[in-house]
């Protein structure tokens, strides 16, 4: 099944973000070998060009990097992954109290609904 993207944001970052979630989460672990862009361009459903583009951004922070003619890697840095983590909890985060706000919640009545929600 093709994943489904948000058309507003750029396709390439959702890859990218759904790339790095996965190293987050462990299904792509240290030093191993992440997909093709073929084969995530299948999954994706989407042009290899758009695919190249998201590797070349975790390229870029470093999260993956690239061995010649062998393929793209998971980073090793543990330091880099977790700082990755904290960072994607940091925006969900952010997208919750937005969304709170919008509904007049104050932080008081989320802590108090999450602290009902964990018992």
């Amino acid at each position: 099944m093709a994943w489904s993207f948000d058309k507003h944001t750029p396709v390439y970052l959702q890859i990218a973000e759904r790339i790095r979630n996965n190293i987050i989460r462990g299904v792509y672990p240290p030093n191993s070998q992440i997909p093709s862009v073929r084969q995530l361009a299948l999954l994706a459903a989407v042009n290899p060009n758009t695919v190249q583009h998201a590797l070349t951004a975790l390229e870029l922070e470093g999260i993956i990097y690239s061995e010649s003619t062998t393929g793209r890697f998971v980073t090793d840095n543990e330091e880099l992954i977790n700082s990755a983590r904290v960072q994607a909890a940091h925006k969900l985060v952010s997208q919750f109290m937005k969304s709170a706000q919008e509904l007049s919640i104050s932080k008081d009545e989320l802590i108090t609904m999450i602290k009902e929600e964990n018992e």
